[in-house]
C-alpha cells in the first residue's frame, strides 16, 4: 500500500454538482474523484470551512469504485492534518491567505500548497493570484497551469509584479510559486459508454429526421455569449458548410442560458439571421439523459470560443473521448489539447492590437462601474474566429465519413494517453512528490513575522483603542459582591454565553474565580501559573470576559 498522503481544501464541503454548474465545478469534482480513485494515496483528508460528514464525502468521491485510499474530513483550521499529509491542494488559484495560515499555525516548511488556475479573465482573480508574490509562498508551492498559454501568462504577470515591486521598494528578489503544466481530464470509459450506443444513436437521429448521410453538429457548454463564445461565427460556419455540401445539417447546442428567456431569444435571433437553412436546436445540458443522447448521435463537435474566460476547455476532450471529430478555435487550452489535422481542426483567431482600446474597456470594470460580464463580453465581441476556415473544416468533415472516423479514433487515443483521469491523477501524484522533495531539501529561515502584516492579531492591531491591555503583571481581583453564581447566571443569558470557543471553558473560569475567592488581588501571571501553557491564551480571554460581565476587576495603573 502506498504511504503518501494528500489533503484537499474544499471550503464549502459540497461534493456534488448543482444545476447549471460552471466548468470549474465540473473540473474540480472530476479531479477530486480522480485523486481518490487513481492517485494512489494512502489517505486523503478533505478540509472544509464547515462540518463535513466523512461517509458522505467518501461516497461522493468513490461511488463504489474500488480504492484503498482512506478518506477523512476535518476543518481547514486543523492544520496538523495538512502538515501530516505534506501537501494541500485546492481547486482555486488563491494561495495568499492559506500561506499565512500555514505560517502562523505550523510553519512555512510544514507542507506544500497547490492551487489550480481555472481562469485568468477576471482582474480580481489576477490580483489575488499576484498576491502570492507578497505572501510566504515558496518554491515548494505551486499554481497549477492547465495549458502552456496559462504558464506564459502567469510568468509574464509575475515578472511584471516583480518589476513593479523592485521599482517601488527596491531589491531584486522576485519570488513566485512553481508554475507546473498539468492538464485537466475526462473519464474516458464513461464518455465512451455514453457515445458507443448504436441503438440510441439510431433512435435519436430518427427523432431528428436525420438519415445515415445527414449530419448532426454539436456544441456542449454554457450558452453564454459574454463568458464562453458568441454564437454567430458558429451559426454562419455551419450554414456555409451545409450550403457548400448540400447536406442536411442539424445544429444542437446543449447547455444552459444564464438568463431565460432573454438569452435564448438572443441566440434564436442570431440563428435565424446567420443559419436560416440549418435547424438549430437548444438542448437542456442539465438533463444528463438528453446530453448522453447528443454524444451518441453527434457527427461533428464545434466550439469556437473567443473569450478570455476560457483557459482549458473540458468539452473538446469529452468530444474526443466520444470519438467525435472536433472543430475548435485556435485559442488558449484548445490548441494544447487538440492537434490540428489529427483529432480535428484548429480555426485561427484574431485579437485586437495591444496598447489600443484595452485599458479604456477595462477601466470601467476595474472601478466597479461595469460588470465583469459586460467587460469580458466587450472583449469577446471584438475577438474574431475565422468563419471561412471553420466552414471549410466542417464541410471537409461532412464530405468524408472516413475522415470523421479517423479523427474520432485519434481523439480517443489522445485522451487515453494524455487526458484520461487516471493519467492526470498520476501527474498530480508526481507533482506532489516533486514538491515534497524540494520542500524537504530546503531550509526555510525562521520568519520574523508570523502573521499577515495587514491581517494579523486584532488584539495587537487595535491595542491602542483600549485604556489598558491585559498584561502578565496586571493585578486582578473578584469584585466585591461577586461569586461563582455569576457564572451560572451568565450561562442562562444568551448574550453572555455567545462565542464560547474563543475563551476558557466554564470550569476553567470557575477555577480562576476560586483562586480570587479570598478577595486578594493577584497578577495575571500568578493566576495562570497552574494551568497548562496551551490553555493560557483562552484563560486570558476568560478574564476579560468576566471583567466585561462585572465579575472581576483590574486595578488601573498597576500593569507591569
Amino acid at each position: 500500500m502506498p504511504s503518501s498522503r494528500l489533503a484537499i481544501y474544499n471550503p464549502s464541503a459540497a461534493v456534488g454538482l448543482q444545476k447549471n454548474p460552471f466548468g470549474k465545478d465540473v473540473a474540480n469534482m472530476g479531479l477530486w474523484r480522480a485523486l481518490a480513485r487513481h492517485g494512489g494515496f494512502s489517505r486523503i483528508d478533505v478540509l472544509s470551512n464547515v462540518p463535513t460528514d466523512a461517509a458522505r464525502v467518501r461516497q461522493a468521491l468513490l461511488d463504489g469504485h474500488p480504492s484503498r485510499t482512506e478518506i477523512l474530513t476535518s476543518s481547514i483550521l486543523d492544520q496538523r492534518r495538512a502538515a501530516e499529509a505534506g501537501a494541500l491542494v485546492r481547486g482555486k488559484a488563491e494561495l495568499s491567505d492559506l500561506a499565512w495560515l500555514r505560517r502562523n499555525s505550523v510553519g512555512d516548511g510544514a507542507y506544500s500548497l497547490l492551487g489550480l488556475v481555472h481562469t485568468l479573465g477576471p482582474p480580481a482573480i489576477r490580483e489575488y493570484i499576484a498576491a502570492a508574490a507578497f505572501a510566504p509562498v515558496h518554491p515548494w508551492d505551486a499554481l497549477i497551469c492547465t495549458s502552456p498559454s496559462i504558464v506564459q501568462a502567469l510568468e509574464e504577470m509575475f515578472d511584471a509584479v516583480g518589476k513593479y515591486a523592485g521599482e517601488r521598494f527596491g531589491g531584486t528578489r522576485r519570488p513566485r510559486p512553481h508554475l507546473p503544466l498539468v492538464p485537466l481530464g475526462v473519464d474516458l470509459a464513461a464518455q465512451r459508454a455514453l457515445a458507443d450506443r448504436p441503438q440510441v444513436r439510431k433512435q435519436v437521429r430518427a427523432r431528428l429526421g436525420l438519415g445515415d448521410d445527414d449530419i448532426l453538429v454539436l456544441w456542449v457548454g454554457r450558452l453564454s455569449f459574454f463568458e464562453k463564445a458568441y454564437p454567430q461565427p458558429m451559426f454562419r460556419a455551419v450554414q456555409e458548410a451545409a450550403r457548400a455540401t448540400g447536406a442536411k445539417v442539424v445544429f444542437q447546442m446543449a447547455g444552459w442560458f444564464p438568463q431565460e428567456p432573454r438569452h435564448r431569444d438572443l441566440y434564436r435571433q442570431a440563428a435565424d439571421a446567420y443559419a436560416p437553412d440549418v435547424e438549430v436546436q437548444f438542448v437542456d445540458g442539465n438533463d444528463r439523459t438528453l446530453l448522453g443522447e447528443a454524444w451518441a448521435a453527434a457527427d461533428i463537435f464545434i466550439s469556437l470560443v473567443d473569450n478570455i474566460q476560457e483557459t482549458f476547455g473540458i468539452t473538446p476532450l469529452e468530444a474526443m473521448a466520444s470519438g467525435v471529430p472536433v472543430v475548435v478555435s485556435d485559442w488558449d487550452g484548445y490548441r494544447y489539447t487538440v492537434q490540428h489535422g489529427v483529432q480535428g481542426f484548429l480555426i485561427p483567431t484574431l485579437g485586437p492590437p495591444k496598447g489600443g482600446m484595452g485599458p479604456t474597456i477595462a477601466t470601467p470594470h476595474l472601478m466597479l462601474l461595469q460588470s465583469y460580464q459586460s467587460y469580458v463580453g466587450t472583449l469577446s465581441l471584438h475577438t474574431a474566429v475565422h468563419v471561412g476556415k471553420a466552414a471549410e473544416a466542417i464541410a471537409e468533415l461532412i464530405r468524408s465519413p472516413d475522415l470523421r472516423r479517423r479523427m474520432g479514433e485519434a481523439g480517443r487515443e489522445r485522451v487515453r494517453t494524455a487526458f484520461d483521469w487516471p493519467v492526470v491523477a498520476g501527474l498530480y501524484r508526481e507533482l506532489v512528490e516533486e514538491l515534497g522533495r524540494i520542500r524537504l531539501a530546503a531550509a526555510p529561515p525562521a520568519p520574523s513575522m508570523r502573521m499577515h502584516p495587514a491581517k494579523g492579531d486584532p488584539f495587537a492591531e487595535f491595542a491602542h483603542f483600549a485604556t489598558h491591555v491585559l498584561d502578565p503583571q496586571m493585578r486582578v481581583r473578584m469584585r466585591e459582591g461577586a461569586s461563582p453564581a455569576d457564572l451560572d447566571r451568565a450561562a442562562k443569558v444568551d448574550l453572555d454565553s455567545a462565542f464560547p470557543a474563543a475563551r476558557a471553558a466554564p470550569g476553567e473560569c470557575a477555577a480562576l474565580l476560586a483562586l480570587l475567592g479570598d478577595g486578594r488581588p493577584r497578577t495575571v501571571a500568578e493566576l495562570l501559573a497552574g494551568f497548562p501553557p496551551g490553555r493560557r491564551p483562552r484563560l486570558e480571554l476568560g478574564l476579560t470576559w468576566m471583567a466585561k460581565l462585572g465579575i472581576v476587576d483590574w486595578l488601573e495603573g498597576e500593569a507591569g
